[in-house]
């Protein structure tokens, strides 16, 4: 199966929905009557279409086993037509839209079953999602907002040429393909003034989004949150506590973290830890969720 233990746990949800098209009104006049010999084909293809949305990684191989939350199951008939409507939700870190889809053939296919001796001209057709939501495709930066970004490296031996940085550039390349417009990157020592300088100054040209990679730990030299934390004019803690339990699933050690994020003037400013593997656990928790702050940053701002 693939890999999605990156991945957040986010309100999935999916509808799925599958057609029967019976050959006589007789065949409907008896599902609403409840007369059809197997019995009540509405109540026992319902049964089935849970059963089969619950045990959907039994039959798929490649699907993830997931907790189904809630499904309902809808039956509308017009005419010769029971349209069949199967909604899944989950909190999951991978969708539900297989389930519905499979709740919803496996509704049709239990009715197909129950009335084919009553009636030889039965279909079943147009299987297909109708909607999905949850996850990333749901925290989509906006198009029409460019976001000036600024990526500082704080490291006394990469400053120095002694290391050479990855999580720096990395972080770069994340942002760009996310859209973003680079303004700045560099690296510099862990130096308290020297990282207030650059906050002062990305902050007063009007940087969107200022993050600091390094100096987050619990050594001398870890500098950058009491640097930066007198600095902060609205704090926005949730950032950092999402960060935190991101890591914590993944890595022990995520606990001794001490980033800090929020607002100088209207920049918002993150402190990351300086590994690699760090940032790309930064890039899968907060973005691009993250960039909803900024479709709200006007309101922060007149406030």
């Amino acid at each position: 199966m693939v890999d999605i233990t990156h991945k957040n746990n986010t309100l999935r949800k999916a509808i799925a929905s599958a057609i029967v098209t019976v050959s006589k009104q007789e065949t409907i006049d008896m599902i609403i009557n409840k007369s059809i010999p197997k019995g009540d084909v509405l109540e026992f293809s319902r049964v089935a279409g849970l059963f089969a949305v619950k045990k959907t990684s039994e039959v798929i191989p490649d699907c993830h086993p997931l907790p189904v939350e809630y499904t309902h199951i809808r039956h509308h008939i017009e005419g010769l037509t029971i349209k069949i409507e199967v909604e899944v939700h989950t909190i999951y870190k991978t969708g539900v839209e297989v389930e519905a889809m499979h709740g919803a053939a496996i509704t049709a296919l239990t009715l197909y079953d129950m009335l084919k001796p009553i009636d030889k001209g039965i279909e079943v057709s147009s299987i297909k999602l109708e909607t999905k939501t949850g996850g990333k495709s749901d925290a989509k930066n906006n198009s029409e907002i460019t976001l000036n970004c600024v990526v500082i490296v704080c490291s006394d031996t990469i400053s120095a040429g002694q290391n050479v940085d990855t999580s720096g550039k990395y972080l770069v390349n994340k942002l760009e393909e996310m859209g973003c417009k680079m303004m700045h990157f560099d690296i510099i020592p862990d130096e308290v003034e020297r990282i207030r300088a650059k906050v002062q100054h990305f902050s007063d040209v009007g940087a969107d989004l200022l993050i600091f990679v390094g100096g987050t730990g619990l050594s001398e030299r870890d500098v950058t949150p009491q640097a930066i934390s007198p600095l902060i004019d609205v704090e926005v803690p949730g950032i950092m506590e999402r960060l935190r339990s991101y890591g914590q699933d993944r890595m022990p050690y995520a606990m001794f973290s001490r980033g800090i994020a929020g607002f100088i003037k209207g920049t918002l400013v993150i402190t990351l830890p300086g590994s690699q593997g760090a940032v790309k656990d930064a890039v899968q928790a907060l973005f691009p969720q993250i960039f909803h702050v900024f479709k709200v940053r006007d309101g922060y701002r007149h406030e």
